[in-house]
């Protein structure tokens, strides 16, 4: 599984690069903090993959990493190649770039 850290999600935020961003917590969290990516639990991932691009790149992310992974193999069985799991979630960006962030 691909795997990207922090610095270069912020790096392709920064330059504009164009890919999407899936935040695969629940609701409840996404409140909390959440980088503006677009919210599909990970329970519902499969039934909502049609909103999850084939095209451009895709970076999964959650709080740590762990149910971005399991995101990712979920929708690799359903014949997507092009997807990137946010290493250390949403805890590594408020440890790298926002140590005030809320987060649970």
């Amino acid at each position: 599984m691909k795997e990207i850290s922090v610095i270069e999600l912020k790096d392709m935020m920064d330059h504009n690069v164009e890919f999407q961003l899936i935040d695969v917590r629940e609701p409840f969290e996404y409140e909390v903090s959440n980088l503006n990516g677009l919210n599909i639990p990970l329970s519902g991932v499969v039934i909502e993959k049609d909103k999850i691009s084939k095209d451009i790149p895709v970076v999964v992310q959650c709080r740590s990493g762990k149910r971005s992974a399991q995101a990712i193999m979920l929708l690799e069985q359903e014949g997507y190649t092009n997807l990137s799991n946010l290493h250390g979630g949403i805890l590594a960006w408020k440890d790298e770039f926002d140590q005030d962030m809320d987060v649970y």
